[in-house]
């Protein structure tokens, strides 16, 4: 290690005058105005260099800005502990990815679009995998995991974008173009329910920071916001 790297490391708590009287006896056997000309110029470089050190950006949530924090408060993670919010946003969203799973089944058999059973096929993959880390999610929180069907029970209340009963029976009944059009427009506002889920958790004081649902959720609304993109188009060319 060189003199000046192990004299940063052991000076890198301390501020300029105060690592200049902690280290002095190293050169005071100099006596020199060398050695303390020397000294000071390695106290001013250390501190200079953690002084220009770029600032640690903290991400905001989708659609809010992000800020700039101090190194203590990135590495102080202990204070952030999950919400009511959180559990509530992952309880709900459960339900919201199993009904999409029922529509993304009808696919297959009612359409002959490739492009629309390859999205079907996408929508299934990665919403099954989500479902099963939300589960994860509460168990480990010791949570209530609702089944799959829950939001079929009488009463229950439909997440938003949720397709009602009347909707998915006119999904399930169609077929060829007007299945197409029905799905499509349906995926879509499932979809863009599970954005104003995500929308309303962030919005939520003390809520989505917790680092997993963090993730979970921004990762949520980037793949939705993507795949509407990409319905709308293919409706376009229907």
């Amino acid at each position: 290690m060189s003199i000046r790297r192990a004299f940063c490391v052991r000076s890198k708590t301390l501020d300029a005058p105060a690592a200049v009287a902690v280290f002095s006896a190293s050169v005071r056997r100099a006596s020199t105005p060398i050695g303390t000309i020397l000294l000071s110029a390695l106290v001013t470089a250390c501190h200079s260099t953690a002084a220009s050190r770029p600032p640690l950006i903290q991400p905001g949530a989708p659609g809010q800005a992000s800020r700039a924090i101090a190194p203590a408060q990135a590495s102080d993670q202990s204070h952030v502990q999950f919400t009511p919010a959180d559990v509530r946003f992952m309880q709900g969203m459960f339900g919201h990815h199993a009904q999409a799973l029922e529509m993304t089944a009808l696919v297959p058999s009612r359409t002959s679009r490739e492009d629309l059973k390859k999205l079907a096929l996408r929508i299934e993959v990665s919403q099954a995998v989500e479902i099963k880390v939300m589960q994860r999610w509460l168990q480990d929180r010791g949570q209530t995991v609702r089944g799959p069907h829950a939001m079929h029970l009488h009463g229950a209340a439909l997440m938003p974008g949720m397709l009602t009963s009347e909707q998915m029976d006119a999904l399930a009944t169609a077929k060829g173009a007007a299945f197409d059009r029905l799905s499509l427009e349906g995926m879509i506002q499932h979809h863009g329910g599970a954005l104003t889920m995500v929308h309303d958790l962030f919005a939520t004081p003390g809520a989505g920071q917790e680092a997993d649902i963090f993730g979970f959720a921004s990762d949520v609304d980037a793949d939705q916001r993507a795949e509407i993109d990409r319905m709308r188009g293919m409706l376009a060319t229907h």
